[in-house]
């Protein structure tokens, strides 16, 4: 449970004995898959960490169609606002899979931050870090080119879920095409017409069950300026 937690960037910087304060507060819970956790617009009322399985995170019009905001696996979390702030969701979270769930409900996070200020302190400096990430984010949709969104979110994917390989970055779960135009911004065909250059080029490698990057190919390409 500690090296899970550890892998969170809130608690990354806690020591052995604060990690145990914050385990002491945990609760565990299990999902089948297409199950909505929350919708937006639900109070804030928990903090969430993946366990086992995947959550997609969007948003979604009248007529019913999504933009994925991203997508989650173990290790990641996210609902951290509402540790603090207990504020209405900002967007519906959904599993993909069997899905195993850490929580952290807002209440017992406040009477925690109360009693040890030396945890208050490390997660509030998380906390500045992953809005700086956000501001990036923010930037990388107003100003950068489609293409470059999108391989700059798989590289960043690749990189917190998969492994190095030499100059390959492999990732042993299935592509998804929904999630990766979600997160970069971009339409659908607008990011198969940049896969199919990726492949052609032998960049991208898309299997059934994994997907792997060519750095070395990557960085000689006209995609990195």
């Amino acid at each position: 449970m500690i090296q899970l937690l550890k892998r969170v960037p809130l608690f990354s910087e806690l020591s052995d004995e604060q990690m145990d304060i914050v385990t002491s507060i945990t609760s565990q819970l299990e999902f089948e898959p297409n199950t909505v956790l929350f919708e937006r617009g639900d109070p804030g009322s928990a903090f969430c960490i993946v366990m086992k399985g995947s959550v997609k995170v969007y948003t979604s019009n009248e007529e019913g169609h999504q933009k994925i905001l991203a997508v989650f696996h173990p290790g990641d979390s996210f609902g951290e606002l509402s540790l603090i702030d207990g504020k209405p969701r900002s967007a519906t979270v959904e599993t993909l899979e069997d899905t195993v769930l850490i929580t952290i409900t807002n209440e017992s996070f406040h009477l925690l931050l109360r009693a040890h200020y030396d945890i208050a302190q490390k997660v509030m400096i998380q906390l500045c870090s992953r809005l700086r990430a956000t501001n990036t984010h923010v930037y990388d949709l107003t100003f950068l080119e489609p293409s470059a969104r999108i391989i700059k979110n798989m590289i960043r994917n690749a990189k917190l879920h998969g492994e190095r390989l030499e100059d390959k970055l492999i990732v042993r779960s299935a592509f998804s095409r929904e999630a990766t135009a979600g997160l970069a911004g971009v339409k659908l065909h607008i990011l198969d017409e940049v896969l199919h250059e990726l492949q052609s080029e032998s960049i991208l490698s898309i299997a059934s069950d994994h997907y792997s990057i060519d750095l070395a190919k990557l960085y000689e390409s006209p995609y990195i300026l």
